[in-house]
């Protein structure tokens, strides 16, 4: 059973081990990390609060600090953990961000775990980066995510048909990559491309419903056999569940959900723009109909 002195990192350890699902729900906007905090407390389910940069500068995340103030105020560590998600080195529009003084804010503010993004560099220069990130984090306490493969979705532009991707294998990890990174770099967790795609962050296609995405079941349990470590699944929102189920059999411990709760609190404020107690009610309503749905109420005793 988890407590507020367990370390995310053996919680993580404990959920791949134990083949147990976390939740990673990013919060778009502030107001909904109440619901996703609550929520989790409420049906003793463990999962992480989690924010990207493009929540902040696209959405209404405001910004990692203000985040950082609002999850402690609400939370019980007992059921929850922050997590700063996606910081990359070359963004969703192709430009290159200085990713080492975000980083070092999230370990100021107190952020549990971290994500450094080198997906859209080559393989040695993501290992180089993963690397020194996790030589800084490390020093801290604090597990790094890193990614290896394309998982596309935030790129301006539509994307090609779903199918020509999934059976094209365009972007998927490469296994001998994953085993190679995972050495070298030491990072304790991996988020792969095996199918999933994220929902679209810009222009009109971000109020569409994301394409029900599928999985490559075997190509992530021959990444899970070479690796060893906990796998994370981006763009949860939409996967069928039964490819979820064999996911977590095979190596997946932890999974992103942002863009159906994202949009159920944006058109519930579109609906009514001064309620945001509905919106968040919403929200809640949904996370409670997603961990019913994947099976994990009561994580937390399992844990």
């Amino acid at each position: 059973m988890i407590t507020e002195k367990t370390s995310v990192s053996d919680i993580m350890r404990r959920a791949y081990e134990r083949k147990i699902l976390i939740p990673a729900f990013n919060a778009s906007y502030l107001p909904m990390i109440k619901p996703i905090v609550d929520t989790l407390k409420e049906t003793h389910t463990f999962g992480l609060v989690e924010v990207a940069r493009p929540e902040v500068e696209k959405f209404g995340a405001k910004s990692f600090q203000q985040v950082a103030e609002m999850y402690y105020a609400l939370a019980d560590l007992r059921f929850t953990r922050l997590h700063l998600d996606h910081i990359p080195v070359i963004d969703e529009d192709g430009k290159r961000v200085n990713w080492e003084p975000l980083i070092q804010m999230g370990l100021r503010l107190g952020y549990h775990s971290l994500m450094i993004d080198g997906s859209r560099l080559s393989l040695e220069e993501n290992i180089e980066v993963t690397r020194r990130v996790v030589e800084l984090c490390h020093k801290y306490n604090r597990p790094v995510e890193a990614e290896l493969g394309a998982v596309l979705g935030h790129e301006s532009g539509p994307l090609p048909p779903y199918e020509e991707l999934f059976q094209s294998g365009k972007g998927f990890t490469d296994p001998k990559e994953a085993e190679c990174f995972v050495a070298e770099t030491k990072v304790d967790w991996l988020s792969v491309a095996i199918g999933n795609i994220h929902g679209a962050i810009s222009g009109v296609a971000k109020d569409r419903e994301k394409v029900p995405a599928r999985l490559n079941i075997e190509h992530l349990k021959i990444i899970n056999q070479l690796t060893k470590i906990p796998l994370v699944l981006h763009g949860g929102s939409g996967i069928q569940k039964e490819y979820i189920v064999e996911a977590v059999k095979n190596g997946i411990s932890k999974m992103n959900i942002g863009t159906s709760i994202r949009q159920i609190y944006e058109r519930s404020l579109l609906e009514n723009p001064s309620d945001v107690q509905a919106a968040q009610e919403k929200v809640a309503l949904k996370i409670r109909d997603l961990i019913k749905e994947y099976e994990i109420i009561g994580s937390w005793e399992r844990l």
